[in-house]
């Protein structure tokens, strides 16, 4: 979401743009978005629909207030970077820039609502778990091994969206190519917890979590390999994202699964002894 009156997308200009490449020089960052939204609708829909006929037909607790709120927050974020991209493409920066103020305080909600529904979510497994039958007990600590680890991919996703929206609000006066950039893949960093939802493509869950790793480089190939194209090289914006990302998808598949995780994430969420 480039904040200056930059229509011509001129760090992209090598030679004399073609009607095709500057049409995808102006839409593909609309593209993205759009990608980004209709990966959550496909991952969430049937899901949500799924767990919404458990709760009625009382198979599973009620969803705690606080995951509503965090859906609504970054459904408002994804909305809110898809009118911000189809404004630059469309050539009104003045009105991506007023805009622009709402992802200050959205950023922030999203985050402190994400560490909250995480133990949340956690407590709730716990809390069952405890207080299950002896028959159900091994069923019900194998799901609560599963949700310690995912609250790994959780907890990544809330300091690497916080990380990288952070340097993109920083670079929007100066550096308009990594401003846009970072916002975006800032955006995919969470993204997983949609793509894991859609059965019908291959996952390595619960036994491991690269899968969500390789989904998210995935998902940003198509801005990724055009830019490649246009700059013959690859954006600074990529350097830095994959300088925290990689190291960090390398720490969360080390950790998945182990012992020494399991026994110190109920600590984490303020469980155990």
């Amino acid at each position: 979401m480039a904040s200056q009156a930059n229509t011509t997308f001129s760090e992209n200009s090598i030679g004399r743009p073609s009607g095709f490449t500057d049409f995808v020089d102006r839409w593909i960052y609309v593209f993205m978005a759009g990608l980004f939204i209709v990966t959550t609708l496909v991952g969430f829909i049937p899901d949500s629909l799924a767990k919404i006929a458990a709760v009625e037909a009382g198979q599973r607790a009620p969803f705690p207030p606080v995951l509503h709120l965090h859906a609504v927050l970054m459904g408002s974020w994804l909305l809110l970077l898809l009118t911000q991209t189809i404004l630059m493409a469309t050539g009104r920066p003045a009105r991506h820039k007023r805009l622009g103020i709402t992802a200050m305080v959205l950023a922030p909600a999203i985050v402190v609502t994400g560490f909250v529904l995480v133990p949340t979510i956690y407590g709730q497994i716990w809390n069952a778990a405890q207080s299950a039958p002896p028959e159900a007990s091994a069923q019900m600590q194998g799901l609560l091994a599963m949700i310690g680890n995912i609250a790994l991919l959780q907890i990544r996703a809330g300091l690497l969206f916080t990380l990288f929206v952070i340097l993109a609000l920083k670079a929007r006066k100066t550096d308009s190519g990594t401003h846009k950039r970072l916002i975006i893949l800032a955006t995919v960093i969470p993204l997983p917890t949609a793509i894991d939802r859609i059965s019908w493509i291959p996952h390595s869950f619960p036994d491991a979590a690269y899968s969500a790793d390789l989904y998210v480089l995935a998902w940003i190939a198509p801005m990724f390999v055009w830019d490649r194209y246009r700059l013959g090289r690859i954006h600074k914006a990529y350097v830095i994202w994959l300088s925290v990302f990689i190291p960090c998808a390398i720490a969360v598949n080390l950790l998945w699964g182990s012992d020494w995780w399991q026994d110190f994430v109920p600590g984490l969420m303020g469980y155990g002894s």
